[in-house]
């Protein structure tokens, strides 16, 4: 079973930039066409952030122009690329992937606060 970690997480001030990597701990199932980040803040439900298919990407709308979400084949990492920061993006972040839906067990997440 492929093992999800994200990391980069950290504390920033508003308007500051972190980029996040999810490294799974071995071969994505060749299968699984869809990359995934997803956050959840205290008290609400896991939200998907950002969603990339076959190079396509998608992003929630209150993470659009700001966030990018890219892969490195050759390392079977993904990536978060998070600019222009809110307090509102304050959240665990986790990642995951699939086919048509997130398939593997959830990782421990990274925390990402934003504040002054």
């Amino acid at each position: 079973q492929v093992s999800l970690v994200e990391s980069g997480g950290g504390l920033v001030q508003p308007g500051g930039s972190l980029r996040l990597s999810c490294a799974a701990s071995g071969s994505i199932n060749v299968g699984f066409r869809d990359m995934y980040w997803y956050r959840q803040a205290p008290g609400n439900q896991r939200e998907l952030v950002a969603h990339l298919r076959d190079g396509v990407t998608a992003y929630a709308d209150s993470v659009k122009g700001r966030f990018t979400i890219f892969r490195d084949n050759a390392e079977n990492t993904w990536y978060l690329q998070m600019n222009s920061l809110k307090p509102g993006d304050t959240a665990v972040y986790y990642c995951n992937a699939g086919n048509g839906h997130p398939q593997y067990r959830w990782g421990p997440g990274t925390q990402v606060t934003v504040s002054s």
